[in-house]
């Protein structure tokens, strides 16, 4: 954060002194008595970049029209816990203090118009609310959607998911939901269990360096630091061999904001399983892989910064491994951190790689740019300190989507610095599962549990409701009287073949009695066979009759 203040001061001019001035003095009345930053507390890099940009927009946002301002802010429990209990909470859950003043003094006159311009591009609020409507439909129907409409879905993702549903959102992208469902009362177990202490130890120093100016960490103790020790120690009982790392610390604590500890526990075993397998490994050989697919893709998107960074002979380590670890929640302003969040569950990994390429695409494309960057400190620096403009929301969202870089893509590669590896180092000492790439891949890997189908009447009625009267039209008179007549003829016929026999009397339970009118010997000369065949007929009778019976209750039902 020193660093990009000092680069900031730097590139004002003379003839800016006075506006910027202006704007600091602005900045400074709305966020008097700010916090003071302790370094010691916080860390090198504590402060998240999502929580100075909100807290300078709203600075700057609270000259004019205060009241406004006030609207959009709350008290949050730990921080009033904490003895910030007079500072104002913007729209995401970060403290608005001094460091949105400071902010604001050191950024030029282009990156003030860029975070404004970024204030006026909010989504109207008759928009939100149609799209949570749309949102909620296809929550509802998720399998319908997932299965038939899945790229109207990952569109709706680009556009951003509403913040009242986006927790829920990234449960079902993701497929923590289902997770959750197979695994009734698992986190609860792990909750319970002691865990390893030489994890839990790591664990505890490093809840306070997690986002320590939003509201649900920033007091030590509080309900978000016990949450997030609940959800990291938990999986360090579910997958002991991986054990806990420090870079999933923001990931569970980005998913905690949004959702309890339970089905946040859920979702961080699904990044780190399919959407990041490898990357929390002891030797981290996933997230080298990865960088050098990164490196490899770089000099087809921009040869510039591929050529650069190639002659400085910087590792892409040095750059991305907090990139991709983290899922850019540590780099990005927060808005951007959910719009890339958004696509990123719903489309897997291309999209950290795709953002990856935009950073360093428009930090190193140019040779303007690259005047500054003599030296492999400075260019690392230029890396460390990105512009705004180019992490400005708007601006990185239609970048991403528009450039052309498929998972077929990432494969493919993964395949040639994978076989560079084996040659040059051997094999893989960690042999993580294969990479799903997006909420589809991990469906059709994973499908939910499906409700058995019973049969239920399509029209109940009341038990003492009279049934309805049939709409069958009435027949015409003549028609009644020529099926009078047919039955008469069929009943004539029937007694005339009776009538000589009368051999046996077929019961309802289907016996045979012998008839008192017909002799002995008579019986005993006729053929056996018609009565061997009368039970026989009759049981197939007996069998067409519930058949039919059956086939018309499944037609009602």
């Amino acid at each position: 954060m020193d660093a990009e203040r000092g680069r900031g001061v730097g590139g004002v001019g003379e003839g800016q002194a006075a506006e910027v001035a202006e704007v600091a003095a602005v900045a400074q009345a709305a966020g008097a008595a700010g916090m003071a930053k302790s370094s010691g507390e916080n860390g090198p890099r504590a402060p998240a970049a999502g929580g100075s940009l909100s807290g300078t927009r709203e600075s700057l946002a609270q000259g004019p029209d205060a009241a406004t301002a006030d609207e959009l802010s709350s008290l949050g429990s730990d921080s009033e816990a904490n003895g910030f209990a007079e500072r104002r909470i913007d729209k995401f859950g970060f403290i608005v203090g001094s460091q949105g003043a400071e902010g604001a003094a050191s950024l030029g006159t282009s990156d003030e118009r860029c975070l404004l311009l970024y204030r006026l591009e909010e989504v109207p609020l008759e928009v939100l609310r149609q799209r949570e409507s749309k949102w909620l439909d296809m929550l509802n129907n998720w399998d319908k959607w997932m299965a038939k409409k899945h790229k109207k879905i990952r569109l709706r993702c680009q556009k951003g998911i509403p913040p009242s549903l986006r927790g829920r959102a990234w449960q079902y992208l993701s497929g923590g939901k289902v997770k959750l469902q197979q695994n009734p009362g698992k986190f609860d177990e792990l909750d319970t269990s002691p865990g390893d202490p030489k994890w839990l130890d790591v664990i505890e120093r490093d809840l306070h360096r997690q986002f320590p100016f939003h509201e649900m960490f920033v007091s030590r103790g509080g309900h978000g630091q016990q949450d997030l020790f609940r959800v990291l120690k938990a999986y360090t009982l579910y997958r002991p061999e991986e054990g806990y790392c420090q870079a999933q610390a923001p990931i569970a604590a980005v998913l905690l904001m949004h959702m309890p500890a339970e089905q946040a526990f859920w979702c961080l075993v699904q990044i780190c399983e399919k959407y990041l397998p490898g990357y929390y490994s002891e030797k981290l050989e996933a997230i080298q892989l990865d960088g050098e697919i990164l490196f490899s893709l770089l000099q087809k998107v921009s040869p510039v910064a591929h050529k650069h960074l190639s002659r400085q002979k910087i590792d892409p380590l040095l750059y991305m491994t907090e990139w991709f670890m983290c899922a850019f929640a540590r780099t990005l302003p927060w808005s951007s951190v959910l719009r890339v969040w958004d696509m990123f569950f719903c489309e897997g990994v291309k999209i950290i790689f795709r953002v990856g390429l935009v950073l360093l695409k428009h930090a190193l494309g140019s040779a303007e740019k690259l005047k500054a960057c003599q030296g492999q400190y400075e260019t690392i620096e230029q890396l460390r300190s990105l512009s705004p403009k180019i992490m400005q929301e708007a601006f990185l969202v239609q970048e991403v989507v528009e450039l052309p870089v498929t998972e077929r893509q990432i494969e493919r590669e993964h395949l040639i610095q994978l076989r560079r590896w084996q040659e040059t180092r051997g094999e893989l000492q960690c042999r993580s599962p294969p990479r799903l790439h997006g909420a589809k891949a991990i469906l059709d890997a994973e499908p939910g549990p499906r409700l058995a189908l019973q049969p239920s009447p399509s029209i109940r009625l009341p038990p003492d409701a009279p049934l309805p009267a049939s709409k069958a039209k009435p027949k015409p008179p003549k028609q009644v009287q020529k099926e009078q007549q047919k039955q008469t003829k069929a009943s004539g016929q029937l007694d005339k073949s009776l009538a000589p026999s009368q051999a046996t009397v077929v019961t309802a339970a289907g016996d045979a009695h012998l008839s008192q009118d017909v002799p002995s010997k008579d019986l005993a000369s006729q053929d056996p066979a018609p009565q061997d065949s009368a039970p026989q007929n009759l049981a197939h009778h007996r069998s067409q009759e519930s058949l039919t019976s059956q086939e018309s209750e499944d037609t009602y039902l």
